[in-house]
C-alpha cells in the first residue's frame, strides 16, 4: 500500500504544524523585547529548530515508530517512570496545545463572523474546529495529509503575496539602528519566537506512514523549517518596516492583517484574518494527528488504557479520546497561563530528548556536535521562557510544576492499575 507522506506531504505537516496562530501573535510580543531587530531572534529561533529537528530526523530513522519523542525517550532512558511520566507529560501537553489553538481560532472567527468577542460563539467555533478535524483524522492519515496540503499552499500563498507587498511600502526609518533597544530584549525575545517554530517535531510521527523516511525524513524536517523561518523573518521585516512599535504591540493579534490593509484595503484586512483562521485550523489539524499517534504508541506499549488502541473506522479510538479530553478545557478552562506552561514542558522534553540522544548517538550515527548543540540551545530556550514567565506571570510555573507532578502521579497509577509499562517498539 503507498504511504500517505511523500516528502512534500511530510513538509507540509510540519509547516502546518509551527505557522498557526503564532506568527500572528508573538510579533507584537516578541517586538516589545527586540523592538526592530526581532527579526534576528526569528533567525536565532529558526538556527535551533534545525539543529532540534535534526536530531529528532536522526532519532526517527533509528527508532521509528508513531509515538516520536516518546518512544525516543524510552530507547534513551529505559522503561522506567521517568520515561513514562515524561511520555504522558508530552501527551497531554499535545492535547493543552490543541485546546489553546482552538480557542484562539474560536476568537478569530467571532471577531470575523460575529462581530464582538462573544464567549458562546468563541466555543462554539473552537469545539466545531476540532470536531471537524477529529472526523478528518477518522478518515485516515492520507486524508490528513490531502487536506494539511491544500490548506498550507492556501496560507502559505496568501501570507507570501500579503510580505512581499508590505515590503514594498517600508519605511526605512522604522527599521534605523538608532531606534535599536538594548541587544539583551533580543536574546530574551528568542524565548518567544521559537514557539512560532514550536511542531516541527510532529514530522516524526510520520514516520510510518512516510514513503521513504531514510530519503525524506531529514530532508523534509530540514525544508520545512528552512521555509517557515524565511517567512517569519520576512514577516517581521514587513511588520517592523511599516508600522511603528507601540502600534503594533496594541494591535497584537491583527498587527500583520494593518500592516497591508493600506495596500490592499478592507479587503485585504479581512483576507488577512481569514488566512489566520486558516493559519489556526491546520495547526489543530496536523497536532490532532499527533496527539492520536502518540495516545496509540501509548496504550498499544505504554500507560494509557487499552481503549485508546481499538480501530476506529481508518484510525483509533485514541483519536475520540483525545477528542473529548480537550473540548473540556476549550470550554471550561483559563488557557492563558496553562497553555505557555504546557509549552514550557514541551521544550524540557526536547531538551532531555537532545541529552538522551548523546547515550544513543553511536547507534543513529548523527553528528556529535549538532546534537549536543541542539540540546545546549534547546535548554537555553527553555531556561530564558521560564525566567521570562516567572517574571511577567509567576503562576505559569506553579501550573508546571503541577503539570510535572501530576503526569508522574498519572504514570504511577496506571502503573499500578494496568501493570503496564511504555516499552520500545523498535
Amino acid at each position: 500500500m503507498k504511504k500517505a507522506f511523500g516528502l512534500w506531504s511530510a513538509v507540509f505537516i510540519g509547516i502546518g504544524a509551527m505557522v498557526g496562530a503564532g506568527i500572528f501573535i508573538v510579533i507584537g510580543q516578541a517586538g516589545s523585547m527586540a523592538g526592530n531587530i526581532v527579526w534576528l531572534s526569528f533567525v536565532f529561533g529558526g538556527i535551533i529548530a534545525l539543529l532540534s529537528g535534526y536530531s529528532l530526523a536522526k532519532l526517527a530513522l533509528v527508532f521509528p515508530s508513531r509515538g516520536g519523542i516518546i518512544e525516543y525517550l524510552v530507547q534513551e532512558f529505559g522503561v522506567n517512570v521517568f520515561s513514562g511520566g515524561m511520555g504522558i507529560l508530552f501527551y497531554f501537553a499535545q492535547l493543552i496545545a490543541i485546546a489553546a489553538v482552538a480557542k484562539s481560532f474560536g476568537a478569530y472567527a467571532t471577531k470575523l463572523f460575529i462581530g464582538n468577542q462573544n464567549i458562546y460563539w468563541i466555543d462554539v467555533f473552537g469545539v466545531g474546529i476540532v470536531a471537524f478535524f477529529t472526523i478528518i483524522n477518522l478518515i485516515g492519515a492520507a486524508m490528513v495529509a490531502k487536506s494539511e496540503n491544500i490548506i498550507v499552499i492556501i496560507k502559505l500563498s496568501v501570507l507570501i503575496v500579503f510580505v512581499i507587498a508590505a515590503l514594498f511600502t517600508i519605511k526605512p526609518n522604522l527599521l534605523s539602528l538608532n531606534k535599536t533597544p538594548p541587544i539583551s530584549g533580543m536574546f530574551f525575545a528568542i524565548g518567544i519566537t521559537f514557539f512560532a517554530y514550536q511542531g516541527f517535531s510532529v514530522i516524526t510521527n510520520t514516520v510510518e506512514d512516510m514513503q521513504n523516511p531514510t530519503k525524506n525524513m531529514l530532508k523534509a524536517m530540514h525544508i520545512s523549517i528552512l521555509i517557515v523561518a524565511m517567512l517569519y523573518v520576512a514577516t517581521s521585516i514587513a511588520v517592523l518596516g511599516n508600522m511603528p512599535l507601540n502600534e503594533i504591540i496594541k494591535a497584537k493579534d491583527y498587527a500583520l492583517a494593518l500592516v497591508v490593509k493600506p495596500v490592499f484595503g478592507e479587503i485585504g484586512f479581512k483576507i488577512m484574518a481569514v488566512t489566520a483562521l486558516i493559519a489556526t485550523a491546520s495547526a489543530i489539524n496536523a497536532t490532532l494527528y499527533a496527539a492520536t499517534e502518540i495516545s496509540y504508541v501509548l496504550a498499544k506499549e505504554g500507560d494509557l488504557p487499552k481503549v485508546y488502541e481499538y480501530n476506529v473506522f481508518h484510525s483509533n479510538e485514541g483519536l475520540i479520546v483525545s477528542a473529548f479530553i480537550t473540548i473540556p478545557m476549550i470550554l471550561f478552562f483559563n488557557l492563558g497561563e496553562i497553555t505557555e506552561a504546557a509549552a514550557i514542558s514541551m521544550l524540557i522534553i526536547q531538551a532531555i530528548t537532545h541529552l538522551g540522544h548523546l547515550k544513543v548517538i553511536k547507534i543513529t550515527k548523527a553528528n556529535k556536535a549538532a546534537t549536543f548543540l541542539a540540546f545546549v540551545f534547546m535548554g537555553f530556550v527553555a531556561g530564558l521562557t521560564s525566567f521570562y514567565s516567572y517574571e511577567t506571570s509567576p503562576i505559569v510555573i506553579y501550573y508546571l510544576a503541577g503539570i510535572f507532578i501530576a503526569s508522574f502521579i498519572i504514570e504511577y497509577i496506571l502503573r499500578a492499575i494496568n501493570n503496564r509499562k511504555i516499552n520500545p517498539q523498535t
